[in-house]
């Protein structure tokens, strides 16, 4: 088992068993400690204390670039640390992954989770897909998804209480502590590490946004032979802004700082002083699959190809292309939260920093939310784009045009006026207005475009069963949307009154939507709308008929063993601060109605 491995040192005085591989610390600890066995980071040094991670995020990130050869690489590098998780593993050693990013699930054979959830590692024998298990859900999850645990006291804290039950020796004390660092408690050693993390995190920050914007930025503005403004500004986005931000901030954490005593250092009102400034990352992200778009198209040429490992080199910068640098300020703003979160783990009610770093963390989960929000949104707009090219006998203007959501869609008995024959139709509540259809007689999953509804012109009114005076009729089940002015009335009945409230819930939210959008500015471009219908028609050729495929999961299931997942994992770096909801089976529904799939 130790062929491949780097064997630091031996606690024997604490039964504490260390080794080395990589950036990665192991800790066996005795037996009566088996069943809770701890994976953290190696320190950078004797004097960083236990549970320091060697680097920064950012150097680890690039390691990962070399090794794997893609910027969806392993976190550990793979090679000796997977062999010695798995060996860990085999051995009955339990080890923990944290989840740096929500995994949205494909199918069912992935394991879905939430930045910062804890996953028991099964099994790392392939690179980039492990199989990994949350309380009694088990699955597929990628690699680059986590980090093994970094800093966890449990298992010490464990062994601190057997010491004192058991009146430890003073040699045992003094090993322990040797590993916890000279004169601090544990609690505080490991808020020092966190502290000195996040500091030496964001100074190799700043020097990385300071490569890219002088090393690639300048030099490209110089060549306008090679390049467009407007070429640059979606390569490069605003990533000059972000950089001048991050030296303001940068400062006021240094002026924060403990040098002497870190774990005294109060840093998170720094976070809040800036928690609105955090906000232009927004523009970064959504703009960053864009660069990436622009990027391929241009290193398809060789001379951009030579022109890009010439700033690199005159900048001195690591071995990695160009759109491994853009993706650190993604990366970076996902960190935060779990920076913060670690902080305030170690930080001690009494402490003057705690209510500061409890509101920082608030504040930079809103932020990523928020983030992660207009993200979300934006994907969406293509499976608008295509579920509209899907519908039949299309009228008026696209949904996109005044909608960015889809909030909820189901069938209806709808009666309107002067009309008061109940007809069944699909109908989709998306922000502003709903659109509804009818089903095709032969044909299930095709829809045709029957009308659609101004939800802001619109109240929602929620009907008692019994006589309905404007219809004359009983109902059941019913609600009724009214115009604000004039006499337009649509009298909406679903089939049971758990279908009824979930429709009511909805309009609530539609109107939810809207005002938050009104609030903090989102809104659609042009340019982003006319994208994706053209997308659409492209996916949807005229002429063509539009089938409805099986969804990939469906083969999973016949499956007599689990199959690894073929395709990477959707949007791997943004999906950190996905609103907390429960996975859904949403689009799916919509898609065995139309080709709109997932």
């Amino acid at each position: 088992m130790l062929s491949n491995m780097k064997v630091v040192r031996e606690e024997k005085k604490v039964g504490v068993y260390i080794i080395t591989i990589g950036h990665i610390l192991f800790h066996k600890w005795p037996n009566t400690f088996k069943s809770r066995s701890s994976v953290v980071p190696d320190g950078a040094s004797d004097k960083a204390g236990l549970g320091e991670e060697l680097g920064s995020e950012d150097d680890l990130l690039y390691e990962d670039f070399r090794s794997c050869g893609h910027r969806f690489g392993h976190p550990g590098g793979g090679g000796g640390e997977q062999l010695a998780i798995n060996e860990l593993i085999s051995d009955g050693s339990v080890v923990y992954a944290e989840a740096l990013w929500d995994h949205v699930t494909m199918d069912d054979q992935e394991l879905g989770f939430k930045a910062g959830d804890v996953i028991e590692v099964v099994d790392a024998t392939n690179k980039e897909w492990w199989w990994g298990r949350i309380m009694d859900s088990e699955g597929w999850f990628p690699a680059s998804f986590v980090r093994l645990r970094v800093n966890q006291d449990e298992p010490m804290d464990d062994y601190l209480t057997h010491l004192e039950d058991a009146h430890a020796g003073e040699e045992n004390r003094e090993g322990l502590g040797a590993i916890l660092g000279p004169g601090l408690p544990c609690k505080e050693q490991m808020r020092t590490n966190v502290i000195n993390e996040i500091m030496s995190t964001e100074r190799d920050y700043i020097k990385h946004l300071k490569d890219i914007c002088e090393g690639y930025v300048k030099q490209c503005r110089k060549r306008t032979d090679m390049f467009t403004e407007e070429q640059l500004c979606t390569i490069f986005g605003n990533i000059e802004e972000i950089y001048r931000f991050q030296r303001k901030f940068l400062k006021g954490l240094e002026k924060n700082f403990n040098k002497e005593q870190p774990h005294l250092s109060e840093i998170g009102c720094c976070f809040l002083e800036h928690q609105t400034d955090f906000q232009i990352y927004s523009e970064y992200c959504n703009n960053h699959p864009n660069a990436c778009i622009q990027l391929s198209k241009l290193v398809k040429v060789n001379k951009y190809v030579f022109f890009f490992e010439a700033c690199r080199l005159l900048q001195k910068m690591i071995d990695i292309s160009l759109d491994g640098f853009l993706l650190t300020p993604v990366q970076k703003i996902c960190k935060y939260p779990l920076q913060l979160a670690e902080l305030l783990k170690y930080t001690n009610p009494q402490h003057r920093d705690y209510t500061d770093v409890e509101a920082a963390l608030n504040a930079m989960k809103n932020v990523a939310r928020l983030i992660n929000e207009r993200k979300r949104r934006l994907e969406n707009i293509d499976k608008i784009a295509q579920w509209q090219s899907s519908i039949e006998d299309w009228e008026g203007e696209d949904v996109l045009s005044r909608s960015s959501d889809l909030i909820f869609s189901g069938e209806l008995s709808k009666l309107s006026h002067p009309h008061a024959k109940s007809q069944q139709r699909m109908f989709f509540l998306f922000d502003h207005q709903m659109v509804y259809c009818k089903k095709d007689l032969l044909r299930r999953d095709m829809l045709y475009y029957k009308g659609r509804m101004d939800m802001d012109c619109m109240q929602v009114i929620d009907v008692e069963d019994g006589k309905e005076k404007d219809f004359n009729i009983s109902v059941k089940n019913a609600l009724k949307l009214q115009a604000l002015a004039g006499d337009e009335t649509h009298l909406l009945c679903s089939k049971k009154p758990e279908q009824k409230q979930r429709w009511l819930r909805a309009f609530a939210d539609e109107r939810i939507q809207v005002q938050h959008d009104c609030e903090t500015g989102f809104s659609l471009t042009e340019v982003q709308k006319k994208q994706a219908m053209l997308n659409a028609r492209k996916t949807h050729p005229a002429g063509k008929p539009k089938a409805v495929t099986r969804p990939y999961y469906d083969f999973l299931m016949r499956q007599k063993h689990p199959s690894l997942p073929t395709a990477l994992p959707q949007q791997q770096v943004f999906m950190l601060a996905e609103p907390k909801r429960k996975t859904s089976t949403f689009w799916h529904n919509i898609g065995r109605l139309t080709p709109f799939k997932k």
